[in-house]
């Protein structure tokens, strides 16, 4: 009995100390899946347009923490290509806020600065006996590499900026460092590039991808192409830039190429959000308890947008326009104590809509809507809420409207930016309506939505009106786009006060 006993005790103490062991685990399981999940929304809050990019980083982040990264080798090696101005440095810098805290917590080579064979020397600096051995400091040592990682995150962000403008002898000294995850200095110390991800960003093959993107001539130019084919074209023309760059033993040692989409008229929309909220940020964190609320309505984030952001040269214009049409105007307001503490200043579009106006105002008064109002035009009650709800998630005002005849009435008191209207409704025809809509007020942007054809008259009509046609179904993505696509050439918040005859 004593042996049973003890064994049944045994037996139970075992359980007891199991179970917490367990839980832990589960524990450390559940913390982990957080964390990814948690990285992944953050990237992609800061990383617009770009989903592919956080689907190959966010595992590669998991596999270090998770302590499964491979031995004797950087944990991850990127390669990042596309036309210029889609996010290629920026991803970097989203992933450094994101681990540690900081845009500036990674080590950036700019690969700009070693265009001539002699300056690679700078990275791993002279050896014994050269002029200048005690004198030049390399820029890659494993203090540097451990002063960019942080308490909360040990992975060390490398980024080599633009490797195509290094000398090719850059390429050769990376090929120990790619492969085996050590670079020997020029005092014959070693560095270790175990705890890092290797980032390369390149805009090889960019005018090759814009000429895919926008073919100028032939049958091509003018046929509709998918977004799809296009980012296989995009792919295929980056990597054979890059195989004409690099030799095959430097690619080979590359984990991940990819090729960055051109971004479209969504894309630019949530990128002037966050030019916008950041300086917002910047006016409370610099100025404290004399800040003030910046009222960015979005006839003004059309207005950035059209200027800002282009198929050519992505949003790379986009902050200095947002520099020079905002931050400085402020700036000179602020130094001439003609903004208040508390306040507001109202910004706006001149009516020859070549610059912008500042306004001030007291913070209690009304901001303006920082999204376009939609008038969506839906007999089916649930359908409406439905795609009420699809578009106020979106960030749209919308105002739903059960008729045509309510229709009308509120686009006569509150003028929209869009018009949403179902084929059929209970009093009328959707393509009547919004053509109508459009004729009253040339600056509203008509969208019809239908699941079947329409009739030929009314398509006729539609496309004198400049009418839009959305087929069902279709996701609050496809809508934004093409609404954002719409608005994107032409002004709004200008609409007149008094209809024109429809």
């Amino acid at each position: 009995m004593t042996g049973v006993f003890v064994a049944s005790g045994w037996y139970c103490w075992s359980r007891m100390i199991e179970q917490p062991r367990n839980l832990t685990s589960s524990r450390i399981r559940r913390q982990a899946a957080a964390q990814a999940d948690s990285l992944a929304s953050i990237l992609a809050s800061k990383v617009v347009g770009q989903p592919g990019v956080i689907e190959a980083l966010v595992p590669c982040v998991e596999m270090f923490q998770a302590g499964l990264a491979p031995d004797n080798r950087p944990v991850g090696v990127f390669l990042l290509l596309g036309p210029t101005g889609t996010g290629k440095t920026r991803t970097v810098e989203a992933l450094a806020e994101a681990l540690h805290g900081s845009a500036k917590s990674l080590l950036k080579i700019d690969c700009g600065e070693y265009q001539m064979e002699h300056e690679v020397a700078k990275l791993i600096g002279a050896p014994p006996g050269y002029l200048g051995h005690r004198e030049t400091q390399p820029a890659l040592t494993q203090q540097k590499l451990t002063a960019v990682a942080s308490e909360k995150c040990g992975l060390s962000l490398v980024l080599f900026d633009e490797i195509e403008k290094a000398a090719p002898s850059m390429a050769r000294l990376m090929l120990g460092l790619l492969d085996r995850g050590i670079l020997r200095l020029g005092d014959n110390t070693q560095v270790s590039f175990e705890k890092t991800i290797v980032f390369m960003t390149s805009n090889l093959g960019a005018r090759e991808m814009m000429r895919e993107m926008a073919p100028e001539i032939g049958f091509q130019s003018a046929a509709p192409v998918e977004p799809g084919e296009v980012a296989g074209k995009l792919k295929r023309v980056a990597m054979s830039a890059v195989r004409r760059k690099f030799s095959p033993e430097f690619v080979n040692r590359i984990d991940h190429v990819i090729t960055y989409q051109p971004l479209d008229s969504e894309s630019f929309s949530a990128i002037v959000d966050h030019e916008v909220e950041w300086l917002q940020r910047h006016v409370v964190s610099r100025l404290g308890s004399q800040a003030f609320v910046v009222d960015v309505p979005f006839a003004v984030r059309q207005w950035l947008m059209e200027r800002g952001t282009s198929m050519e040269y992505g949003a790379r214009e986009l902050k200095r326009m947002v520099h020079r049409h905002l931050t400085q105007p402020l700036a000179t307001m602020v130094t001439r104590g003609q903004i208040e503490a508390g306040g507001s200043v109202r910004i706006g579009v001149r009516p020859d809509r070549q610059s912008l106006t500042l306004r001030v105002g007291k913070e209690s008064e009304a901001r303006g809507s920082a999204h376009p109002t939609v008038l969506l035009a839906e007999g089916n009650s649930e359908l409406g809420q439905f795609l009420e709800r699809l578009m106020s998630d979106a960030g749209w005002d919308v105002i739903v409207a059960g008729t045509a005849a309510e229709a009308r009435r509120v686009a006569a008191k509150r003028k929209p930016h869009a018009v949403f209207a179902e084929a059929e409704l209970p009093d009328d025809r959707g393509v009547a309506l919004v053509s109508q809509l459009c004729r009253a007020y040339p600056e509203l942007r008509g969208i019809v939505m239908t699941d079947g054809t329409l009739p030929d008259e009314e398509n006729v009509t539609r496309i004198a009106s400049g009418v839009m046609v959305l087929a069902k179904p279709f996701t609050a993505r496809d809508a934004n786009t093409l609404v954002r696509s719409r608005l994107l050439s032409h002004s709004f918040g200008r609409l007149d006060d008094s209809p024109k005859a429809a």
